[in-house]
């Protein structure tokens, strides 16, 4: 079903047990790594284990074909288990009208927003203040995914140094919010930040 730009599909043919609580889960979860580094399917895997149904916010557009392909990735190793809702911009408003009890939500990710915010000409700051607002105050956990892109080289153009700049306060910020933060390298998951 599409809803105005967003596009609300139905992953999940039978729903797991909700053998363990949502609740099991940390508040507010932030997944980082670098490109490949196993972050999504990390992410996936903590949620799929509380065995609860769970919402997929995605934040990818496909623009191109190789988009298209990693897209379709993506969904084929997810498989029928969630429901997936297309969210490029309002992650916030998304985020507060989705969240619920007993429904985990993964939002996928996080760096991928902040380009297609970029891209609209959107006030990055203000909307990244938005988001980490309402994770304070959501009704279920969220999982959230980001690069971490500061590793590597000063980029050689102002707009990919701004895109770096904006991609560190936004991961800090949320780390700060987050109960739970997990690095990822090679697959290998390495907790920064747990508060109990």
């Amino acid at each position: 079903m599409i809803l105005g730009r967003r596009n609300v599909l139905p992953d999940r043919d039978h729903p797991p047990s909700p053998t363990a609580p949502a609740a099991a889960l940390p508040r507010v979860l932030l997944v980082l790594g670098g490109a490949r580094s196993g972050k999504s399917r990390y992410a996936e895997g903590v949620i799929e284990a509380a065995a609860c149904p769970a919402l997929y916010l995605a934040t990818a557009e496909p623009g191109d074909g190789e988009m298209e392909e990693r897209i379709r990735r993506h969904r084929a190793r997810r498989g029928r288990r969630w429901t997936t809702l297309e969210e490029p911009l309002e992650l916030a408003a998304s985020l507060a009208r989705e969240s619920r009890p007993g429904r985990p939500i993964l939002v996928d990710c996080l760096t991928l927003w902040l380009a297609n915010l970029l891209a609209a000409g959107r006030a990055v700051d203000q909307e990244a203040a938005a988001l980490v607002e309402v994770l304070g105050a959501l009704a279920g956990p969220v999982v959230l995914v980001a690069n971490e892109v500061g590793l590597g080289i000063v980029p050689e153009n102002a707009l990919a140094r701004a895109f770096r700049d904006h991609a560190g306060r936004l991961n800090q910020a949320v780390a700060a919010r987050a109960s739970r933060v997990v690095f990822i390298a090679a697959g290998l998951p390495l907790v920064l930040k747990e508060q109990g």
